[in-house]
């Protein structure tokens, strides 16, 4: 099942980035005692009660003129567009004020589940200073301390109770599901046009003309795929981020429903350190990744070029060794043709099984070639391995002492495992355990 979005919306300065930080199990916010300290939305996961879900933090509403606060608004409203539940943040020391008024006739407009949490109650006898929240109108009320995770347990109750039951309609199992991430403007309106030889989505010069994540399901060679192209940076008109922001989320979507990743590059633009955050995700997701260079027409070129941009993209995407690169330029077609055996590949490669008789000789041939080196006068013995899971393909390895598998030994296995079978495009993760 698709991950519910749950935002975290407020005026400045009720302790929002706290409750933030609790509920995804780590420092990712600051927290400063500062209005406006959280400029953008911040964006993690959560689980509550075996729900996973996307957490969105926000910088406070604020009904100010002054443009930086008229950023943030635009910006909370933004994650309010994006959430399936909204979590409202007042401060129960100061009681109901008229930012919070304001804020909640924000929220009456978005027509979502809202889940109220009265923050600072860091006492049983505070509990009197909330009743006053009633006469915002969205039904109870939950006290909460963020700085001490009073509370926090009733409020995420009720904010699960609001995610749909149902499971989301999937595709077939034969079906192979991609889509394209990328910085604005590197052509992924325009790939997504090419594959599909029609005009299907709108394509623009200007970054961020795609308004929502559109699936497009189609047959090529008789593979039946669906590709997911992402929303670009702006919807309706609105304005989502500026030029060089990425809507995340909405990336982070494409990439849980998908098998193969396409990290679309802009030849023209070179690698930009966005790349690497946003082909970041994809990796952390596990998913099958194929390198895209669009734009290729537009470079100009001798014997060099492709070899040279290779070991640039090598060097910049150290964490994709495992994935393929395809030059192609979109608006010409020139090379489109190559792009779906890599993505064929890369699938198999995510689903593959491998015969556990024939991995083991493949580890004990490693194991003898280059035995793991003796750590503290201990040394590490391999006694043997299964696969436990695919998509990514992970592996089980039982040794003797787990802390003795060093990284480097891990990354070692996995290059002999990837020499023997061949896993194009896709992760593989080894998991070391004692034998028992």
């Amino acid at each position: 099942m698709m991950k519910r979005t749950v935002a975290i919306v407020g005026r400045p300065n009720v302790g929002k980035s706290t409750i933030f930080n609790r509920i995804a199990g780590e420092r990712i916010s600051i927290v400063e005692d500062v209005p406006g300290v959280t400029r953008d939305r911040i964006y993690s996961s959560g689980e509550w009660l075996t729900h996973e879900f996307n957490l969105i933090d926000t910088g406070g509403i604020d009904l100010s003129d002054e443009p930086f606060l008229e950023q943030i608004r635009q910006q909370a409203e933004i994650a309010i567009d994006e959430a399936d539940v909204i979590i409202f943040i007042v401060n129960g020391r100061e009681g109901v004020t008229s930012a919070d008024e304001e804020v909640a006739k924000i929220l009456y407009r978005s027509k979502k589940p809202i889940v109220l949490g009265v923050n600072k109650i860091d006492n049983p006898d505070m509990r009197s200073d909330i009743y006053d929240f009633y006469s915002l109108g969205f039904g109870e009320v939950y006290p909460i301390s963020g700085s001490h995770g009073i509370g926090l347990g009733d409020l995420l109750d009720e904010v699960v109770s609001h995610f749909p039951t149902g499971e989301d309609k999937p595709y077939d199992d034969d079906t192979i599901k991609f889509s394209l991430i990328g910085r604005p403007n590197v052509g992924k309106s325009s790939l997504v046009n090419a594959l599909l030889g029609e005009e299907r989505v709108i394509v623009s010069d200007i970054a961020g003309t795609t308004r929502d994540a559109v699936d497009s399901p189609y047959t090529y060679n008789g593979q039946k795929y669906v590709l997911i192209d992402t929303a670009g940076i702006r919807k309706r008109g609105k304005v989502y981020e500026t030029t060089e922001k990425y809507s995340v989320l909405r990336a982070m979507r494409a990439i849980e429903r998908s098998d193969v990743v396409l990290v679309v590059l802009n030849a023209e633009e070179g690698i930009r350190e966005q790349d690497k955050h946003i082909a970041g995700y994809a990796h952390e997701a596990g998913r099958a990744v194929v390198i895209v260079v669009n734009k290729w027409d537009a470079v100009e070129k001798d014997e060099k070029t492709m070899s040279e941009f290779e070991e640039n993209i090598r060097s910049h995407f150290q964490f994709l060794d495992y994935a393929p690169i395809v030059y192609l330029s979109a608006k010409t077609k020139k090379r489109i043709h190559t792009l779906m055996p890599f993505i064929d590949r890369a699938s198999e490669s995510h689903s593959m099984r491998v015969q556990s008789s024939v991995l083991n000789d493949v580890i004990a041939d490693a194991v003898a070639m280059n035995p793991a080196p003796a750590d503290k006068g201990k040394r590490l013995r391999v006694y043997y391995a299964t696969q436990v899971a695919v998509k990514p393909p992970t592996f089980v390895v039982f040794v003797n002492e787990p802390e003795l598998m060093h990284f480097s030994y891990i990354r070692f296995l996995e290059n002999r495992i990837r020499d023997a079978f061949v896993f194009e495009g896709t992760p593989i993760h080894i998991i070391a355990r004692a034998r028992k």
